[in-house]
C-alpha cells in the first residue's frame, strides 16, 4: 500500500465499530475515504438492472458512483460501493421526504453557525447535495481539468482528501461539510437494511458477520452470550 492510497481497514472506526474493515479517517475528527487500489476482488455481486434515477441527474449520479467506489473499492472484503447499491440508496434518500427537508425548520433567518450547531443551510438535504456535487465538479475542473468521475483513482483520493480537510475551495460552499454529508450517506447506504437500496445482497452484514434483524434472534441472546452466532443474515425483505 502506498502513501497515495487510503487504508480501508479504519473506515468502521468512524462508525463506532472497531476491529472490522472498510475505509479510513483522514483526520483526527472525521472518518474519510478508502483506498482505491485493493488486493484480489471479493466474490462479485450479480449485476443488477439499472435503477431509475429519482433525484439525481446523470452527471450527479456519475459523481456519486465515482465517490462511493473511491470510499469503498472492490476488494477481498466486499464489492465496490456502487455494486453494493450505495448510489441507489443515496438517490432514493434524496428523493424522499427527508431529502426534501420535510422535518426541517426552514423559515430562517439563516445565519452562519458554528460547526457544533450542525446543519445551518437554507437548502434542503437534496438541494445541498446537488449544490455540493456541482461545486465539487467545478473545483475538479479547475484543479484537474475534468469532472470528478473522469479522474484517475489516485486523483479521486487526492480530491476527497482535499474536500475532507476543507482545502478544496468551493464557491459559496463548504467542501468539508459536503464531504461529511457524502461520507455519512455512504456509510448509511453500506450498512442499512437492503430494503432501502444499499447493502445489496447484505454484503456489509456478511462481511461483519451481522445476523440481521435483532427480533429474529432475540430468544437466543442468553444461549449465545459471549459466543459467536453464525447464521445467514435476514433483512426486512425476508419477512415481507
Amino acid at each position: 500500500m502506498t502513501e497515495e492510497t487510503i487504508p480501508r481497514r479504519k473506515f468502521l472506526l468512524g462508525a463506532g465499530i472497531a476491529g472490522t474493515a472498510v475505509a479510513t479517517g483522514l483526520s483526527q475528527t472525521e472518518p474519510a475515504a478508502a483506498q482505491t487500489q485493493a488486493p484480489a476482488a471479493a466474490a462479485a455481486t450479480p449485476a443488477a438492472q439499472p435503477e431509475p434515477l429519482l433525484a439525481l441527474n446523470e452527471t450527479e449520479h456519475a459523481f456519486i458512483v465515482a465517490a462511493v467506489d473511491t470510499l469503498i473499492p472492490a476488494d477481498e472484503l466486499s464489492p465496490s460501493g456502487s455494486d453494493c447499491g450505495i448510489a441507489t440508496f443515496i438517490d432514493r434518500q434524496l428523493a424522499s421526504a427527508w431529502g426534501g427537508g420535510a422535518k426541517m425548520y426552514r423559515a430562517g433567518p439563516f445565519r452562519k453557525g458554528k460547526p457544533e450547531q450542525g446543519y445551518q443551510l437554507a437548502l434542503t438535504p437534496a438541494e445541498s447535495v446537488k449544490a455540493g456535487i456541482a461545486a465539487a465538479n467545478e473545483w475538479s475542473r479547475k484543479t484537474y481539468g475534468r469532472d470528478f468521475d473522469r479522474l484517475v483513482p489516485e486523483q479521486r483520493v487526492e480530491a476527497l482528501r482535499a474536500m475532507e480537510a476543507g482545502k478544496a475551495e468551493f464557491a459559496n460552499f463548504s467542501s468539508r461539510a459536503f464531504f461529511a454529508r457524502l461520507h455519512t450517506m455512504t456509510m448509511e447506504g453500506f450498512f442499512a437494511d437492503p430494503i432501502y437500496g444499499g447493502n445489496r445482497n447484505k454484503a456489509s452484514w456478511k462481511m461483519l458477520g451481522y445476523p440481521g434483524l435483532p427480533a429474529t434472534y432475540a430468544h437466543l441472546i442468553e444461549e449465545y452470550r459471549d459466543k459467536r452466532y453464525v447464521v445467514e443474515p435476514r433483512s426486512i425483505e425476508d419477512f415481507s
